[in-house]
């Protein structure tokens, strides 16, 4: 197993401008929004730079929260591209805004397995607003992108739309992961590759409990009944996760041999080279 990280460095659409005091400065494309970020307990570096914000999020209870716009110019909507990905990015009361820039790390290891594959079969799971479902579809991949939010695979759909892979074969599914896995190896179903982003805590379409340190291992042992006898990739991403990047290389490697096994810290580096840490992962592929 070998453990690195990756860092994610400012481009033409994203870049971190700055953080601390528990929040996050963001280029979005051409607008500016101030995030809260946990991680960031460090102090602000550059001050004069967050008077450019053309929004901020400010949280009004235990969920949820509100936008206020600092500008005439930011709208609620807006076109967003990565990695030749185009998505429709929102202002949410969640605070998010539709895109987890910092992946890109990651689909980028993924577009590089999937093309030198002959068409793979991959299963997506909590796939939020599609970014490495359509991803891994524009690189020759046949898709299943499971979510239990019925609005975030609207979106989905709508992303793959602005970026042009309507023709892509994606089946769209609204569905509790693990119950659909498992439904997937009763029908015998197979996948070459797994994505996954397991959340810490979430609910399922039909009010499902999902909890990390419970429902994870189970959720594992059903995707290795769904894998092909010979695969080419497991991906996981976890966020906010009270566990080691080297617990999920464990889990992983009990599937597969250590050999071809990465693990480690997503993180996002600013103007002046300070990093901000966003989750962890842990990866094998045969390539």
């Amino acid at each position: 197993m070998t453990n690195i990280n990756l860092v994610l460095k400012p481009t033409s659409e994203y870049e971190l401008l700055d953080s601390g005091n528990g929040r996050k400065l963001e280029r979005f494309g051409k607008y500016v929004l101030i995030r809260r970020e946990s991680q960031a307990i460090w102090n602000e570096t550059n001050p004069s730079l967050w008077e450019k914000a053309d929004a901020e999020y400010v949280r009004t209870n235990d969920k949820f929260g509100e936008w206020n716009k600092k500008t005439l110019s930011m709208p609620n909507e807006w076109d967003f591209t990565l990695n030749s990905i185009k998505m429709k990015l929102k202002l949410t009361p969640f605070g998010h805004v539709g895109v987890f820039p910092e992946l890109q790390e990651q689909w980028n290891w993924l577009t590089g397995i999937v093309s030198k594959s002959q068409s793979p079969k991959v299963l997506s799971l909590f796939s939020y607003t599609g970014a490495a479902t359509l991803s891994a579809a524009a690189a020759g991949a046949h898709v299943t992108h499971v979510d239990a939010s019925k609005p975030a695979i609207t979106w989905a759909v709508e992303n793959q739309k602005l970026s042009g892979l309507q023709d892509k074969p994606i089946r769209w599914i609204a569905d509790d992961a693990l119950k659909f896995v498992k439904r997937e190896e009763r029908r015998g179903a197979k996948y070459d590759g797994i994505i996954m982003d397991p959340p810490k805590f979430g609910r399922g379409p039909k009010g499902e409990v999902w909890q990390f340190e419970k429902d994870f291992p189970e959720l594992m042992d059903a995707c290795k009944k769904v894998l092909s006898p010979d695969p080419l990739f497991f991906l996981v991403t976890a966020y906010t996760v009270p566990v080691s990047p080297i617990s999920l290389a464990n889990v992983i490697s009990e599937s597969f041999s250590k050999e071809g096994v990465e693990y480690g810290e997503l993180s996002i580096q600013d103007s002046e080279e300070k990093l901000l840490p966003t989750c962890i992962f842990a990866r094998w592929s045969k390539i």
